[in-house]
């Protein structure tokens, strides 16, 4: 595994050292401009920021913290997650590395829970956290720490349903409380441990849950951390099968699709020494095959483990044991598709950011040699000629600056459009109004006792934060076909070499407020908001929603922003490479008529000029081929030997 992330790591570098000669490159030959700045900015952040995220999703009990152990940390020589019998992570448990920060455990105190903040929103805040230092150097010591996230106490019923942690209409929940009356809840609402390991210094991130009932009641799970995750790994007990809750949330959360692998760990339990190896293999099988049924996969989509005998194997290196653990099929499973898939993602976008570069760059370098050859032959059409001739030339060439100057004056007047729908754009896609939505659902929310009247104010959010984008959708298509209609203009005009202007769309993030809704959906659809009163915690999903929502707005903000910033940006570098043009040429002929340059010297220099041109043209294509070579060498050869 470790040699697979240090291939994909590779990878990445080698893509980033290749885009950054080809940006150093066009920087020195000046072909660039805001847009091409801005997407190759974009494109070496999305590589040095490129994460690979792993969510272990199960009921308690299941072995989650040892099959986390078992994969990641066996080189240790002993558990780093808390694994026992019972609960051991009763708080989500992220596992990352953050060079920037010093190993560390921190933690999100429960408090949280009772303000109109999602996990997400504190993230950026270090005052919320509560950060523990990790002893690197003293296994013992670093175990000891990590067991904070198994960390509970007693509260009573009232400041438990503040957090939204107590649901009266449980029939099981009063097994829950002790004598006085005060139930068990966790310390913490959520663990970020911050640990130098060779895979999470890579961009490896571990999610650890704390079970299938913190799903519901930590929308953070449910709306972000889940869904975002490159493979979720769901673990069932193979002594169990798969239960009723286990169904419901695979149906709910998970699902079959990309990235989706089933566990069924502790085959040990199925070990019977009093019968044959193919006995016990045989009921493995069919349980394996029952778990699919259920799941309505396919048999191979299940991995039967033992997580805590492939651990032992691989501390004591009995690799007879390790083998029998089955463990190896679910870390191919996991990393020879995860890693590609990942890596493919990649290589698309940065295959359509390296297309528009070159193609705009070309542009350029097109508008050059044309500029080239135009003087080219207006010289050469002086050889032989007088000076009235030549006088005439100079006379054609100033009408021609005139020309170019009044359309620039035209431009002027186009900015100011532009202006007015920008700012029209910015009020549709506001994030003060934003605010004001979300004010105005909580307010409606606390005029009602009852989870099911808290459904229209929901539903009218998602319907204004649709509205709002298509609004703004539309300000983009006026502003889009405006900028197309002016650069066709000066191309027609001036016979300036320019591409259709950077297409630019905010679909993405209209999609995004779907997948929001769809998750709302699921987990408050009609039946259950009919069959439960737990207001508060519909309530908290909303802030989460909230939260969600506001994040999508802020990016489509930022794209916006930037993309108005650079649509100009090509027109603009034309018309001053056009504008130094007819300076130049206008300059020329006047020293020519002056009889100070001769005609010949100067032919000469601008062939030799065309000559660099066409030599930049093929560097320009060599430099893009290699980010392309780059791009296309796998990352992570698949193990197709046995």
């Amino acid at each position: 595994m470790v040699e697979d992330f240090k291939q994909y790591t590779s990878w990445r570098q080698a893509v980033v050292g290749a885009l950054e000669n080809y940006q150093r490159w066009v920087a020195s030959a000046e072909l660039t401009d805001a847009a091409t700045d801005q997407r190759i900015a974009r494109a070496l952040a999305r590589l040095a920021d490129d994460k690979l995220s792993v969510a272990f999703v199960a009921e308690f009990s299941r072995g989650k913290s040892e099959l986390i152990n078992a994969l990641f940390f066996a080189d240790y020589g002993q558990r780093i997650l808390p694994s026992a019998a019972g609960r051991t992570t009763m708080c989500p448990t992220e596992l990352m590395y953050d060079a920037s920060l010093p190993p560390s455990l921190r933690l999100l105190p429960i408090e949280t829970r009772a303000s109109h903040q999602s996990t997400s929103d504190f993230r950026d805040d270090p005052k919320a956290w509560t950060v523990l230092p990790l002893a690197l150097d003293a296994g013992d010591e670093m175990s000891e720490t990590f067991k904070q996230v198994s960390a509970t106490k007693m509260v009573t019923i009232a400041e438990a349903k503040t957090y939204g942690l107590y649901d009266e209409t449980d029939p099981d929940v009063a097994a829950t409380l002790d004598d006085q009356g005060m139930i068990e809840i966790s310390l913490w609402r959520h663990a970020i441990i911050n640990y130098p390991h060779p895979l999470l210094k890579q961009g490896l991130v571990i999610l650890d849950t704390p079970g299938l009932n913190a799903i519901g009641t930590e929308p953070e799970l449910t709306l972000n951390l889940i869904p975002s995750a490159h493979a979720v790994l769901f673990i069932l007990a193979a002594e169990t099968g798969v239960t009723k809750s286990d169904i419901e949330v695979w149906r709910t959360h998970i699902g079959p699709g990309a990235g989706r692998i089933v566990v069924l760990n502790k085959i040990d339990a199925m070990w019977d020494e009093l019968k044959s190896e193919a006995h016990n293999n045989a009921e493995i099988v069919r349980q394996q095959t029952s778990v699919a049924h259920m799941l309505a996969l396919e048999p191979r989509q299940v991995f039967p483990v033992s997580a805590q005998k492939a651990l032992v194997g691989k501390i004591n290196q009995d690799f007879a044991l390790l083998e029998k653990s089955r463990l190896a099929a679910l870390e191919g499973a996991l990393f020879n598709e995860m890693i590609p898939a990942k890596q493919e993602i990649i290589r698309k976008q940065l295959a359509d950011d390296l297309g528009a570069l070159v193609a705009t760059q070309q542009g350029m370098l097109a508008a050059r040699v044309r500029d080239i050859v135009e003087q080219l032959q207006e010289l050469k059409s002086l050889r032989g000629k007088n000076k009235s001739v030549i006088s005439h030339m100079m006379k054609r060439v100033e009408v021609e600056k005139k020309e170019f100057d009044g359309s620039l004056f035209k431009l002027q007047g186009t900015r100011s459009v532009f202006a007015k729908l920008s700012t029209e754009l910015y009020t549709t896609l506001g994030m003060d109004l934003m605010q004001q939505e979300i004010i105005k659902v909580r307010e409606a929310m606390e005029a009602t006792r009852f989870a099911t009247g808290m459904r229209g104010p929901v539903k009218e959010f998602f319907e204004q934060a649709r509205a709002n984008l298509d609004a703004s959708s539309v300000k983009i298509g006026e502003i889009s076909a405006m900028m197309e209609t002016m650069y066709k203009r000066f191309a027609a005009e001036h016979g300036l070499t320019l591409a259709v202007p950077m297409a630019f769309s905010i679909d993405k993030y209209r999609r995004e407020i779907d997948k929001i809704e769809e998750v709302y959906q699921k987990q408050f659809g009609t039946t259950t908001l009919l069959v439960t009163s737990r207001s508060s915690i519909v309530e908290r999903f909303f802030d989460s929603i909230a939260s969600r929502v506001r994040r999508t707005y802020r990016a489509a903000n930022a794209d916006v922003e930037a993309w108005l910033k650079v649509i100009m940006a090509p027109l603009e570098a034309q018309i001053r490479q056009h504008k130094d043009q007819l300076k130049h040429r206008l300059a020329s002929i006047q020293r020519i008529h002056e009889a100070s340059d001769s005609l010949e010297t100067k032919i000469s220099a601008f062939e030799t000029s065309q000559a660099e041109v066409e030599q930049t043209r093929r560097r320009l294509t060599e430099l893009a081929d290699a980010v392309t070579a780059a791009m296309n060498v796998r990352a992570v050869a698949l193990h197709e030997v046995a």
